[in-house]
């Protein structure tokens, strides 16, 4: 690690918010700035690539400009930049990736390209009280849910992921398919508080079974004919979004404890934006405590995407001596384990 490194821009675009935030070492984070697309794509119910990529040109350097207002600093004082190279929409990731490269090589600094879920997976350390390695990180977010041993920067061991739809995915899916309104997992979880939670009980997928993958395709489809069988008053509906909600969150803490109890580890940490689900962060505190360990979380605001979270796994990644060459490059699907650094690092 690099005893002096200056600060890092960080740019987040891979899907329908644009993030940028600048970490320093000594400060620790300076500013951040997002922008989300949620009005945006509300009226399609979903994200729309093309119009997402747009809103991204837009707004990205305006948010940039806007962090250096709010710093004070002067870019000449920039010691990197960091970008989220994938995986996400290609389109989104070419914004940020074609731009933090560009403002890289106009200030005559290193740019580095970062892994989305590793931000994720490095939010908490962004916190008061982060957590000392080795951890095991719960990863959920709209495209992705893994289970990862930690046990330093690039050093990441995979325990189990999604097979088929990420716990966010199901999250939105079945919200739309109960017409909630987009962003579909925040309002079945809003909805799922008036369930009753003893009138349905779904399935709690691959938990009959040995191992730590996942998966969630099936929930939806169980939901969908719950749905059509029972009818669909709001009562009904707020009942399905419970048992839903319910089996998600059993699941994801059958699956953790499994993790903590397999590995030795009593650290946990939970990122990505289903990890702001209260009930997943009751249920986990609960399971966490009973057995002796820890639960930990980045704020609410470092759930979604964000900038902070790129900057600092940018910061981390540049300090150590690693830079991208002048190529763009962006990977629409990339695995967190091809970031696993040879040797390990701390």
């Amino acid at each position: 690690m690099r005893a002096e490194f200056g600060p890092v821009l960080g740019i987040e675009t891979s899907c329908d918010e644009t993030g940028v935030a600048i970490y320093e070492a000594r400060r620790g984070l300076l500013a951040h700035a997002l922008h989300s697309q949620v009005n945006l794509h509300a009226r399609y119910g979903g994200v729309v690539p093309e119009l997402a990529s747009r809103d991204h040109v837009r707004k990205l350097l305006p948010l940039v400009r806007g962090v250096f207002e709010t710093t004070g600093l002067d870019p000449a004082a920039i010691g990197g930049v960091a970008y989220t190279a994938g995986p996400g929409l290609v389109g989104a990731l070419l914004v940020g990736a074609a731009t933090g490269r560009s403002l890289a090589l106009a200030w005559g600094v290193p740019a580095i390209g970062i892994h989305h879920m590793e931000g994720h997976l490095l939010a908490p350390m962004l916190e008061a009280d982060p957590p000392e390695c080795p951890f095991v990180a719960l990863l959920v977010s709209g495209g992705h849910t893994m289970l990862v041993r930690v046990e330093g920067l690039g050093r990441y061991q995979i325990l189990g992921e999604s097979l088929d739809d990420a716990a966010g995915e199901a999250f939105d899916k079945t919200a739309k398919l109960l017409g909630l309104p987009y962003p579909g997992g925040p309002s079945l979880a809003r909805l799922a508080g008036s369930g009753r939670p003893d009138r349905f009980r779904f399935p709690r997928p691959m938990t009959d079974r040995p191992g730590l993958d996942f998966s969630f395709s099936g929930l939806k489809t169980f939901a969908l004919n719950t749905w059509h069988e029972a009818g669909s008053d709001e009562q009904t509906k707020a009942d399905i979004a419970r048992a839903f909600e319910d089996a998600v969150v059993d699941t994801l803490a059958i699956k953790c404890r499994r993790a903590l109890e397999q590995t030795g580890i009593g650290r946990l940490v939970v990122a990505g934006g289903v990890g702001a689900n209260r009930a997943l962060r009751e249920r986990l505190s609960a399971l966490a405590s009973g057995l002796g360990g820890k639960v930990y979380y980045p704020r609410p605001e470092f759930c979604t995407d964000n900038g902070a979270m790129i900057a600092y796994a940018g910061f981390l990644r540049l300090a150590s001596g690693q830079e991208e060459d002048l190529e763009i490059r962006v990977h629409p699907r990339w695995s967190l384990a091809s970031r696993t650094i040879a040797g390990g690092s701390s």
